[in-house]
């Protein structure tokens, strides 16, 4: 049995736009989990369509239930196929990925199309799907679910992740991830209680001598 899920999107910035931050969305504070990536094969096609195959490196932890059902290198790391298409007279891309690493235990198969938003023109519509599957006997069910709840959180990040390289090629200043925001009111709460402190200590020392 296989999971299937889809969904769709939009960015608000061009297909030409979305099409330059495709090939330099990584690295980006979304996207940690991308360890590295290689282009493996490239060609223009007669009718002018870009064909690419990359390799990721990503880190993928294994929910603790499963990991000792896998070596250890293979509960750490996943090493995903991506393959693309780009037709910039259709004004379209599609994407293929699936990983290649424990694909037994869990399969993930994602097509993505990318193409200009019929309603406004400097917008990016993405359509995406996506098919997951285990061999595993006895707990095929469990990692499928495991595999889609990650999955749906993989595309948020996935499209935040677009939306701040967007931002940073425009000149504009990204939004602050979550965690530069936690950081932010963490030294902001520090410097008013340290401001406090001195304050405090400043009376004190007032009343020591009145």
């Amino acid at each position: 049995m296989v999971k299937y899920f889809s969904c769709a999107g939009f960015l608000k910035s061009s297909w030409d736009q979305v099409f330059l931050a495709f090939w330099q969305r990584y690295p980006n504070p979304y996207s940690n989990h991308v360890l590295t990536e290689d282009i493996i094969f490239r060609e223009v096609t007669p009718d002018n369509c870009l064909i690419s195959r990359r390799l990721l490196t990503k880190t993928s932890r294994a929910p603790r239930w499963a990991e000792k059902f896998l070596p250890a290198h293979m509960a750490q790391k996943a090493y995903i196929i991506e393959d693309s298409v780009v037709d910039p007279q259709g004004r379209t891309m599609t994407t293929l990925t699936w990983n290649i690493s424990h694909a037994r235990v869990m399969s993930i198969e994602e097509r993505c199309v990318y193409k200009v938003n019929p309603d406004n023109n400097s917008w990016t519509e993405i359509k995406r799907e996506a098919w997951i599957s285990s061999n595993l006997y006895g707990l095929s069910r469990a990692i499928q679910e495991f595999g889609l709840a990650r999955f749906k959180s993989s595309v948020t990040k996935t499209m935040k992740g677009f939306e701040y390289v967007l931002a940073k090629m425009q000149g504009e200043t990204p939004t602050r991830t979550l965690a530069e925001t936690a950081t932010v009111k963490a030294r902001e709460t520090a410097l008013a209680a340290k401001v406090k402190a001195k304050d405090l200590a400043s009376q004190a020392q007032k009343k020591q001598y009145v």
